[in-house]
């Protein structure tokens, strides 16, 4: 799409919500966006642009609470998503908060998914084009920048100098004008609604250094500074195409749950005709059929049909579990092999998935209300930095300087506090350590999160897929001859993940030929006239073997096999522990932190793990929130909680955790719900990204100290006059190339087996003093 495009595409957009905000009532309009609770009250999310900084945040939520029926406005930093809840029976009106978000310079639009991932991504490109013409201009100015300094103790005439500026100019005046629009804008807005932003010391300082430049090229002066101006837009687009990027990646939370829903359903009607309808008009009491590969689209109670199904949004066991008559079913667990008539109980908008996404929305909104280092620093930035110049340009002016000196010396505090150094403290540690991660088998999904893996002293695990290994595997027991090799052959032709380990715990000769598959009960061959089985206890009758072996292998599941009227034998199937688990908890546990296992998985297979790993704090059977409720009331008593877990089920707990770590076979919503994803078979990863995040916080902390002792050294020097723009320019970049260097260092090592040591000086008192 071009630039024409999307700017068409933007005003006419912007034009049907100015003409829906003039309606006298807008309730039928957006109806769709509103969600009713049972006390009355209403809430709508709200898709936000123009979001930059923690004091944005701040300015929303406070300026949302005048409008009249808002009971509460939480904008998610992350994802720009900010939900408003109106009082039980108060007027939702949605055209209030798009005013009132207006009139403090923000444009908003009620929250679809597919809307806001067409404006993510133009935002996007629209970003790395204006970083490639910063980038591009900043190479060519700076080469003629070298080229005039060169000359100026050399032999370059004053003609060939200024024809040099000239053609800077040139360069940098349009590269300028299209690079700046981002911070242009941003500063406009927060004007226009009172408020000054982030974006205006940079607008104000590079508009004018190229004023002050274009005037310095007329009079035929020895130096401009169009490079400082357009070095200056490069190095800060770098940051923000860095920060939309990772926004995009938050928004896979809400499409990964989208995707567990059905659209649609079929209906049985009383005479027993079939006919599809929509989700939302499914009530409690409808009869739905769900057919083999679809997914269930409400909760409900099997009537009718006997099938497995993936229910791991529930327990987090990833093994398919039989359903029958009178068993309940929860909307988004996908059916297997056969066919089931389901009794609706709750039906869209109250189901436990429903239930699941908004304890994710609301855990990612808490989270986002900690604030990242370099907020905490720039809360004090733009008060500072206009202070300073203000106070500059008025001494020098009561000290009888012209107005071109005391200018000059104003634009230099401006250049020379420039929040390059400052912006780049935590990017670039950021950045090196995702590096280092990387190389340890972690993959880095929030850069933030280095800050609090750094704070962690309590470690939560879930058992199944996380502990443990995801794929099934068969326990070693030794088994008669040729019992496990024809149960192999007969678990070919099973699609059930049991039978999936068992078939591939043998070498054999192939699938029997015939075998056909009984839903929901197991496969079935004949063999020389023999019937062969193979799948529950109650279909091969062989209830008494398998207790047996459950008894003896409390941790695993079983799959049966008989053979005509021979004795049955139950295989025992388990998921094994990976294969430095005990090694990694024993770490955590020597380095004072805390150890937990929240599973929903059976009592007598989570104490089974929890005992071979020697931790003598876990639950089992929990339920999403009851995970989420440990989780808090470990955090409401001081704890800072890395959640280390893989299911459906466990992510609305790896959004609320202060931390969160899952591995790359997890579920897709739980990949993007967590922090970081480690590959591989190894539990040491865990190790990994908290030293990583210790060592990553020295760093920050230390770009934060050098950022405050270059500001109170560079700054009274340019106040003095001792400083032109050009030096300030080149200090200004130092500074910068001194940070970067520094983060550098975050790729030297994780030192992943060392114990958690006291941390130094405060995060609060560093930012405070990093302006």
């Amino acid at each position: 799409m071009c630039c024409t495009d999307m700017a068409l595409a933007y005003v006419e957009a912007h034009a049907s919500w100015s003409e829906a905000n003039t309606r006298p009532s807008l309730g039928r309009d957006y109806a769709a966006f509103l969600s009713r609770a049972p006390d009355g009250s209403a809430r709508a999310a709200f898709a936000v642009e123009g979001v930059r900084c923690a004091a944005c945040m701040n300015a929303i939520e406070r300026g949302l609470a005048g409008v009249p029926g808002v009971a509460s406005a939480r904008l998610n930093f992350s994802d720009r998503r900010l939900a408003v809840t109106w009082q039980p029976q108060a007027d939702a009106d949605i055209a209030a908060v798009l005013a009132a978000l207006d009139g403090l310079g923000f444009k908003a639009q009620p929250f679809a998914p597919g809307r806001l991932a067409d404006a993510e991504a133009a935002e996007t490109k629209r970003l790395v084009r204006a970083l490639a013409v910063a980038g591009f201009a900043s190479m060519n100015v700076m080469l003629l920048a070298i080229s005039v300094w060169a000359g100026i103790d050399s032999d370059m005439t004053p003609e060939n100098r200024d024809l040099f500026h000239w053609i800077q100019a040139v360069i940098a005046l349009p590269a300028a004008a299209y690079a700046g629009r981002p911070f242009y804008e941003g500063a406009f807005r927060g004007l226009k609604a009172g408020r000054v932003t982030m974006d205006f010391p940079i607008t104000l300082g590079v508009v004018l250094t190229l004023v002050m430049s274009v005037v310095e090229s007329l009079s035929g002066a020895t130096h401009a500074y169009f490079d400082g101006a357009v070095m200056l837009l490069f190095f800060l687009l770098i940051g923000r195409v860095l920060d939309q990027v990772m926004r995009r990646r938050t928004r896979a939370c809400a499409e990964n749950l989208a995707a567990l829903r059905s659209e649609g359903a079929t209906l049985v009607d009383a005479d027993g005709s079939l006919r599809d309808v929509p989700v939302a008009e499914l009530g409690s009491g409808a009869r739905i059929l769900v057919r083999p590969g679809e997914r269930v689209p409400a909760d409900g109670v099997v009537e009718h049909g006997t099938s497995d199904l993936d229910q791991s949004l529930v327990t987090g066991e990833t093994a398919a579990v039989t359903v029958r008559g009178g068993d309940r079913v929860f909307a988004g667990a996908l059916n297997g092999n056969g066919a089931l008539t389901v009794r609706v109980t709750a039906a869209a908008g109250a189901s436990l998935l429903d239930e699941v996404e908004d304890l994710m929305r609301r855990a990612l909104e808490a989270r986002s209300r900690a604030l990242v280092l370099a907020d905490k620093a720039t809360r004090l930035y733009v008060p500072l930095v206009h202070a300073a110049a203000a106070v500059t340009l008025v001494g020098w002016l009561a000290a009888g300087s012209g107005w071109h000196a005391a200018l000059l010396d104003a634009v230099a505090v401006l250049i020379v506090t420039c929040p390059c150094a400052l912006g780049l403290a935590i990017p670039a540690v950021q950045a090196a350590a995702a590096g280092a991660l990387f190389r340890e088998g972690v993959l880095l999904n929030d850069g933030t999160a280095l800050e609090r893996f750094a704070e962690i002293d309590t470690v939560v695990f879930d058992k199944t897929g996380t502990l443990t290994l995801p794929e099934p595997t068969l326990s070693g027991d030794v088994f008669a001859p040729g019992v496990l090799e024809a149960a192999a052959r007969l678990a070919l032709s099973s699609r059930h993940p049991m039978a999936t380990a068992l078939a591939s715990g043998t070498c054999s000769a192939g699938p029997f030929p015939g075998a056909q598959e009984a839903a929901g009960l197991g496969v079935r061959a004949l063999a020389d006239g023999v019937e062969l089985r193979l799948g529950s206890p109650r279909f091969c009758g062989a209830e008494a073997e398998a207790s047996a072996v459950l008894a003896a292998h409390p941790d695993a599941s079983v799959i049966c096999f008989r053979a005509g009227t021979e004795a049955p034998v139950a295989f025992p199937v388990r998921q094994a522990l990976r294969p430095d688990a005990a090694d990694v908890v024993a770490t955590l546990l020597r380095s004072g932190r805390r150890v937990l296992i929240l599973s929903g998985d059976r009592s007598a297979a989570v104490e089974a793990v929890a005992g071979q790993l020697g931790v003598t704090d876990w639950a089992a059977g929990l339920t999403p929130p009851e995970k989420i409720a440990r989780i808090e009331a470990l955090q409401r008593s001081g704890r800072r909680v890395l959640m280390v877990g893989d299911g459906l089920n466990d992510a609305p707990a790896l959004a609320a955790a202060h931390a969160s770590l899952s591995p790359v076979t997890a579920s897709h919503v739980s990949q993007a719900a967590a922090d970081a994803l480690f590959l591989g078979r190894s539990l040491a990863p865990v190790l990994a990204v908290l030293a990583a995040g210790r060592r990553a916080r020295r760093l920050m902390l230390q770009n934060l100290w050098f950022s405050a002792a270059y500001n109170v050294v560079a700054v009274p020097l340019a106040a003095a006059g001792l400083l032109t723009p050009l030096i300030a320019a080149l200090a200004m970049s130092g500074s910068s190339v001194v940070v970067t260097l520094n983060a550098l260092r975050a790729r030297l090592g994780t030192g992943r087996s060392r114990p958690h040591p006291a941390d130094g000086p405060g995060i609060a008192d560093a930012a405070a003093v990093a302006v």
